[in-house]
């Protein structure tokens, strides 16, 4: 069975205030690494980071745009992505720039 938000709270509101701190603390390094717009799924694209609710993946579009393409280009090309879905992907991109390398090492011949 899995825990509503409210049983999770109330039992967060019981905990002793240092361990309330800590698992505050917890959750936020969590959220902060957290990717928006992102999606990872093991069963789309290899697991691959990419734009949530498509099959397209970061590394395809930094590929792209190494390769000199604009984000114009890019959303022409890419009629279901947004500037938001773009800028997300490059600070994703920026933020996880070897996991980029490698990902497009590995599948450059498909960009």
């Amino acid at each position: 069975m899995t825990p509503t938000f409210e049983s999770i709270y109330d039992s967060v509101l019981h905990l002793p205030r240092g361990e309330q701190v800590r698992l505050l603390a917890m959750v936020a390094l969590k959220v902060a690494d957290a990717s928006p717009g992102i999606d990872f799924d093991d069963r789309v694209c290899g697991g691959a980071a990419r734009i949530v609710r498509t099959r397209i993946p970061v590394w395809l579009l930094e590929s792209l745009r190494r390769g000199g393409r604009t984000d114009a280009e890019l959303l022409a090309a890419y009629p279901s992505l947004t500037a938001e879905d773009l800028a997300n992907a490059w600070l994703y991109a920026r933020t996880h720039r070897e996991e980029m390398d490698r990902e497009i090492a590995a599948n450059g011949d498909e960009a």
